[in-house]
């Protein structure tokens, strides 16, 4: 009888051991996963410097106005972001929040603003970094995980970011856009603002498989996502996951893989441009941003 109760008590001891270390290994896993995506992102970037890229360097279609301006206060510190807009006919115009890279908000995405308000814009270039900007593989990855270790600041900012468009500027409707980190938090911002954001443009947001389809399901605005073919961190398959999960769902979305083109392609800022995909996944950007956001 006393062995019988013995051998039972280490049962279930081991049971509920091994029951415990299950859940710590995979909550282990899951504070892991923005850690091998800024692993991954950092592989990529290996050796590279933030200079501009040719797509960073054409002057807008048209004359624009642009300064920073004080848009959101997150943790009692004022949030500086980049603002640009058409010189003429500033009523009445849509609104766009653009995310930079992983790089931070650098001369390179000041260009895009720039770029995207000759469009007929009201552009608000965010920043996430709180100032901050990256100059080598090491110090962007250093800013990428201070993020990802801490995401509801970035949130709140992106949450102030869309309400001084729609406020301050009067913005008729906003979309959403961000390229690498920035693309995989221009995600995260249409699953923030799921009815309130009018377009999303994701390009090659590394963040893609980490959302089921309870949390797609909230989105109601139409998704561009933009990939490369030979993007490491971001394999095809898990590209083809995302786009089968949100054409399920009955979701408004076009996702486009270019072929011979790896992460970062049509970066602003970087070594890793292609352009002939970046040139291509541009006039697609422009047509869906005329298409959604248009008067």
């Amino acid at each position: 009888m006393y062995s019988r109760k013995k051998f039972g008590i280490i049962f279930f001891s081991v049971i509920f051991f091994s029951a415990f270390l299950g859940v710590i290994f995979q909550h282990s896993l899951l504070s892991k996963s923005s850690d091998d995506i800024t692993h991954s992102m950092m592989m990529e970037h290996q050796g590279e410097r933030p200079i501009p890229t040719a797509i960073a360097l054409v002057e807008p279609s048209q004359p624009v106005t642009v300064g920073t301006v004080d848009y959101a206060t997150v943790d009692r510190q004022t949030v500086t972001g980049y603002f640009a807009q058409p010189e003429t006919n500033t009523d009445s115009l849509p609104g766009l929040i653009i995310i930079h890279e992983w790089w931070g908000l650098n001369e390179n995405i000041e260009a895009m603003a720039r770029r995207l308000a000759g469009e007929g814009y009201k552009v608000l270039a965010v920043d996430l970094y709180n100032g901050q900007t990256g100059n080598s593989p090491d110090e962007a990855r250093a800013l990428v995980q201070t993020v990802s270790q801490n995401p509801n600041p970035a949130k709140d900012n992106l949450q102030q970011a869309y309400e001084y468009l729609i406020n301050e500027q009067k913005a008729t409707k906003v979309g959403v856009m961000g390229w690498c980190f920035g693309g995989s938090w221009s995600l995260r911002t249409a699953l923030l603002l799921p009815q309130k954001l009018a377009a999303a443009v994701i390009y090659y947001g590394g963040q893609i498989s980490e959302f089921d389809s309870s949390q797609l399901q909230t989105l109601q605005m139409p998704i561009l996502g933009i990939f490369g073919a030979d993007d490491q961190s971001i394999p095809v398959s898990a590209v083809r996951q995302f786009e089968a999960n949100l054409n399920q769902l009955g979701k408004d979305a076009n996702i486009l893989i270019y072929e011979n083109a790896g992460h970062a392609f049509a970066n602003p800022s970087g070594e890793r441009y292609v352009p002939e995909a970046a040139e291509a996944a541009w006039s697609e950007t422009i047509a869906f941003l005329a298409q959604n956001l248009g008067q």
